[in-house]
């Protein structure tokens, strides 16, 4: 799936192909009747018999509509759902001949309601829900019996309580985004064994560690950022090492060193935890990130030296290790500081301009240095045999930002 996906909304891949045709489905099986909804679909002409069964739940859904300041359901009256605002039809998979609700994207209607429950897991037929910057509340609804649902997006709303379990055992469920809420309590360790590709949970208040299944999920773009999250990085991240691409775990509580197996993640552009407690000398292991363009670790408790095979990665954009406590830069990195890609002040270093003071680094060596588990990893570089050091260093590209900092803004990306 390519990173547009995740850029921008489409309701036109994966499980449905464009159709404008109005022909009626032939094979239908209704989950309610519309009566029970209160709503008569008398003298209402429907391009299909499925946009039938759905019209009275969404008139009893508008009816629990509290605020609509941009009039998005203006529009939503008589029996041509697919041209109502937000709502998207297709050809279900199980009927090419047919038209259901497809898709229903809400993104920055500001839309007031108590609950979405009774509503979008009542559409048999939807596959994707996005729902951004609107005031929706309650309980996040329970679609694990819509068999083509994957994409389910309630990101800056005014949900709260604890993680939403009714996303956990979501079959085909590719991509979840309830960023911007109030929710807070632990992650669950089952989110993490599903088959996610997308997982962007920040900017909540998240607490308590990391499970330990964190590497289970191959998930391509995850961002846990601006939550409370405490404990270490999990060892299981290197499970990842096909398929993680961006991850932003940036101010938190983390502590511990990184992790050797960090070292694994071959396909990783992107690597943010500024502003945590880790601690550590760094793993020479992060020089087999042939692809990492982004490396923020500022504002930590890393010390002694940076190793030079990490200066030499030649996709390396960006290097941020300010706010630190390393002591000792060579000649590869120097030419990353001069070249404006490594950024070392407050750090240690004696002949580098912008540091720390004298006995502020002395009280940190005497006082608070914490060995890590696994000292023996710290000097090994798995990927040694088929590596190929660039001593020249990395020049900075200019690039699109990184589809996971957009997940750091409330609004749609």
């Amino acid at each position: 799936m390519e990173i547009l996906t995740y850029n921008t909304i489409s309701f036109l891949f994966l499980y449905f192909f464009v159709s404008v045709l109005c022909q009626n489905g032939s094979d239908i099986s209704p989950i309610s009747s519309p009566s029970a909804f209160g709503v008569s679909t008398q003298r209402l002409i429907f391009k299909d018999r499925r946009l039938a069964v759905v019209y009275p739940i969404i008139q009893a859904f508008k009816g629990t509509i509290t605020e609509d300041p941009l009039n998005r359901t203006g529009n939503w009256v008589g029996g041509d759902i697919c041209n109502y605002t937000g709502f998207y039809c297709d050809n279900p998979p199980d009927n090419l001949s047919a038209i259901a609700l497809a898709g229903i994207d809400f993104n920055g209607f500001l839309l007031g309601a108590p609950t979405l429950e009774g509503f979008i897991d009542k559409l048999p037929d939807l596959a994707i829900f996005h729902a951004n910057s609107n005031k929706f509340a309650g309980s996040v609804p329970d679609v694990s019996q819509l068999k083509y649902f994957y994409e389910l997006d309630l990101s800056n709303n005014v949900y709260a309580g604890t993680f939403p379990m009714t996303v956990i055992g979501v079959k085909d469920l590719s991509f979840l985004d309830i960023r911007f809420n109030l929710f807070s309590g632990s992650v669950p360790p089952e989110i993490f064994n599903q088959a996610l590709e997308v997982l962007f949970i920040n900017n909540n208040d998240f607490t308590a560690k990391l499970p330990e299944n964190f590497g289970s999920t191959p998930v391509r773009y995850l961002t846990l950022a601006n939550n409370k999250l405490t404990g270490s990085i999990p060892r299981s991240i290197g499970n990842l090492n096909m398929t993680l691409i961006e991850v932003l775990l940036l101010n938190n509580k983390l502590t511990g060193c990184l992790p050797y197996e960090v070292g694994f993640l071959k396909e990783l552009k992107l690597f943010d935890v500024e502003d945590n407690l880790l601690t550590g000398p760094l793993p020479c292991s992060l020089s087999c990130l042939d692809k990492i363009e982004l490396l923020n670790l500022a504002n930590n408790l890393f010390y002694w030296e940076v190793p030079e095979e990490l200066c030499a990665l030649v996709n390396l954009e960006n290097l941020t290790l300010s706010g630190n406590y390393f002591t000792k830069v060579g000649p590869v990195c120097r030419k990353l500081i001069k070249n404006g890609v490594l950024d070392m002040t407050q750090n240690c270093v004696p002949d580098l301009p912008h540091q720390r003071s004298l006995l502020e680094c002395t009280e940190f060596y005497l006082k608070y240095i914490r060995f890590c588990p696994y000292p023996e990893t710290y000097k090994i570089i798995p990927c040694k045999d088929d590596y190929h050091h660039h001593w020249e260093g990395s020049k900075a590209k200019t690039k699109k930002a990184p589809v996971s900092y957009k997940t750091l803004s409330r609004h749609k990306f």
